[in-house]
């Protein structure tokens, strides 16, 4: 089976983040990047799949060389192979998808497993547009998932509860938070990624259709107002609610 983790390096959800200068981008100065956190049980998972039925496992990244440290993160965990797709560039959702896209389909992956989304673009669009272009099926927000012979059976979260879908091979999945437990790199893992090659691919042109226009952070918020203690602040409450915040 060959089973392929397509990763994001992206800042710590930690990190306090500020506008550049651009007007259009991140300050990356003191700022610290991180395997995306989804995307480590898209890793895991491919693991536990190889362990299962046998394998190879590739994990492959989009973007500088900066993305090496998660690619090699990824070798440490136990990945076979890492892939750098090498783009200096800003691309939007459908570039990052179509360059991936144009990878993977040479490929010829079994499974193709994402992060349900990456904590910086945050739109959840990658996985299902990747399938969409390679023309397979495509399962999102996955709890949990089993492959027997060319049949996938996963579990889903929607709104208000979960959802049994079933698919086959090949396909993409993408990962969400409950899925497994990612196993830490044991010290031998992390000496031995150390030394293991990283293949380096340029990327395909850029196909982004949007841009960034303009950044910027959010306005402070203003400060709470007590109306009472008791009921009888209760038709105040309305009032401001109605007058002020105009939400009822």
């Amino acid at each position: 089976m060959k089973l392929i983790a397509c990763v994001n390096h992206v800042p710590d959800t930690a990190t306090k983040v500020n506008v550049a200068s651009d007007g259009k981008s991140i300050d990356r100065t003191g700022v610290n990047f991180i395997i995306n956190p989804y995307d480590e049980f898209a890793v895991e998972e491919c693991l536990r799949q190889k362990e299962k039925n046998g394998g190879e496992i590739i994990a492959v990244s989009l973007g500088t060389d900066v993305h090496k440290e998660t690619l090699r993160k990824c070798l440490a965990m136990g990945v076979d192979k890492a892939v750098l797709l090498k783009d200096d560039g800003a691309r939007d959702t459908f570039g990052v998808a179509k360059a991936l896209a144009e990878y993977l389909r040479e490929q010829a992956a079994d499974v193709i497993f994402f992060g349900k989304q990456s904590v910086d673009g945050d739109d959840a669009a990658v996985g299902p547009m990747v399938a969409e272009l390679l023309g397979i099926p495509s399962v999102t927000v996955v709890v949990k998932v089993a492959i027997a012979g060319t049949k996938v059976t996963a579990e889903r979260e929607i709104e208000g509860g979960h959802e049994i879908v079933e698919t086959s091979l090949p396909c993409v999945i993408t990962a969400q938070k409950g899925l497994n437990d990612p196993r830490y790199p044991s010290l031998k893992g992390i000496m031995g990624a150390k030394n293991k090659p990283i293949e380096e691919r340029p990327a395909s042109p850029d196909a982004s259709r949007s841009t960034v226009a303009a950044m910027r952070k959010p306005k402070a918020k203003a400060g709470g107002k007590i109306v009472g203690t008791d009921a009888s602040a209760a038709q105040e409450l309305v009032r401001l609610l109605h007058e002020e915040a105009k939400v009822i």
